[in-house]
């Protein structure tokens, strides 16, 4: 592990976001925000990690489980004071800590990095502070800074016109050595226009002591907070165009990029063909050559070189496609593992079954796999046909070569090489609809 801890600010009530779910827990690209926020924290390996909460901590305390270690804010009383709760947590803790932000969830780690390099540089920095230039610094708080070194902070409400004319801005992201932060936030007051304590303050006192801080900068996106549904939805858009350029970088082809949703786990192989209108849910893992065709929703989902899948396929948890599988157009898949070579082209649904390689599945197939109250698995040997509209009642066995005749229900299992037909006898009356017409029309017209 790393020298470093990190303390992350999630004790706000969210009142913007209108919602019984805690805002950080809101998900974008499939996972929640706050999770997004961890995995970067994690890949420096820290120490320790402490979450302050507040509202709803108990959501928060669940999606966390033993990752993290969680302290209460209450009252809430400022940035500053969250970041006093941490204390008893860190109290034999002697390194670097991060202050981060639950619903600021896209912070790079290499970001994060930087800002531990800064505060590590031999001039010894008493806090370094994450800014960003925005398009429109709306109420941000400010940074005046000569070159990279602060010369005071404010935030917005307290700003004067001038202050207000600086463009670099407070993400509230910082850097702080363990012995100063908490020496720093005992000797911050509440007056100012908010009568909170602000985290900024430690700043400026650091400054008055005759210590310099420093800035370092980012990209606005890196810092984007999420207080809103509206503001969830254009991170989500920023998040998804910033995948896609990444797929294509390396080496996927996106017909219609824009119509293309990932999750934040999909992978993708080289040469992937996606057509428009394709959605990745969580877990779904891609290989080389695998053609994917419009209008598909997969999630949880391994599909090997050289498979084909839709269009208008539905792939859920659990489904694993072997190389050359051919998924087709209103086909349904969930715990379905596809050998080698199987295809199964039109209308289908297979559930809980395992498919042989090179077996074709006829359209209208359906494996028969609850009975209201347990799940039964299909077995479908290699080589073997099953013929269109048949229901497959599981548990059953279908052999290897065997042909399972259309129309079928098969609840017995086939064995190797047999051919099964379950079909009620055809009955075939002459004339007999040629008779019921003519009846209906004499009623119809009152005769």
């Amino acid at each position: 592990m790393s020298n470093i801890a990190a303390i992350i600010l999630a004790a706000g009530k969210g009142t913007r976001m209108k919602s019984d779910l805690h805002k950080v827990l809101h998900p974008i690209a499939g996972q929640p925000m706050l999770m997004h926020l961890m995995a970067s924290v994690d890949a420096l390996s820290p120490a320790k990690k402490v979450v302050v909460v507040g509202d709803k901590a108990d959501q928060l305390r669940d999606a966390l489980g033993d990752s993290a270690e969680t302290v209460i804010q209450e009252p809430q009383l400022g940035t500053g004071h969250a970041v006093q709760q941490a204390e008893g947590a860190l109290k034999d803790f002697d390194g670097d800590v991060l202050i981060l932000y639950g619903d600021v969830p896209f912070v790079p780690a290499s970001t994060m990095q930087a800002m531990i390099d800064r505060l590590d540089h031999v001039d010894n920095p008493a806090v370094v502070v994450l800014g960003f230039e925005p398009a429109d610094a709306q109420q941000y708080g400010r940074i005046v800074a000569s070159g990279d070194r602060i010369e005071w902070m404010v935030e917005h409400k307290d700003a004067t016109e001038h202050q207000r004319a600086v463009k670099l801005c407070n993400s509230g992201l910082m850097a702080v050595k363990s012995k100063d932060l908490f020496a720093l936030l005992d000797r911050v007051t509440n007056s100012n226009a908010a009568g909170e304590y602000y985290l900024v303050d430690i700043v400026n006192i650091a400054v008055q002591d005759g210590r310099h801080c420093h800035v370092v900068t980012t990209d606005p996106y890196d810092v984007a907070g999420i207080n809103s549904r509206g503001e969830l939805a254009t991170m989500e858009g920023e998040w998804q165009k910033r995948r896609r350029v990444t797929a294509m970088a390396e080496g996927a082809s996106l017909i219609a990029p824009e119509t293309v949703w990932f999750s934040y786990d999909t992978v993708l192989g080289r040469d992937v063909l996606i057509e428009p209108n394709v959605f990745f849910g969580p877990g779904v893992s891609v290989a080389d050559n695998v053609k994917i065709r419009a209008n598909c929703h997969i999630e949880g989902a391994s599909i090997a070189s050289g498979a084909e899948v839709g269009p208008f396929a539905r792939l859920r948890p659990g489904t694993v496609l072997e190389e050359k599988t051919k998924i087709g157009n209103f086909v349904e898949t969930k715990k379905a593992h596809l050998h080698k070579g199987a295809k199964a082209n039109h209308l289908t649904y297979l559930g809980d079954v395992e498919v042989g390689a090179k077996a074709n599945i006829g359209a209208g197939t359906i494996t028969c796999n609850y009975d209201g109250y347990f799940k039964y698995k299909t077995e479908i040997g290699e080589g073997a046909f099953i013929g269109s509209n048949s229901a497959l009642i599981a548990p059953v066995k279908i052999g290897r070569d065997a042909i399972v005749a259309a129309g079928s229900a098969v609840s017995r299992d086939v064995a190797d090489g047999e051919l099964r037909m379950v079909r009620a006898e055809q009955l075939v009356k002459p004339g007999w609809a040629d008779r019921f017409h003519d009846a209906m029309r004499r009623k119809k017209e009152g005769k």
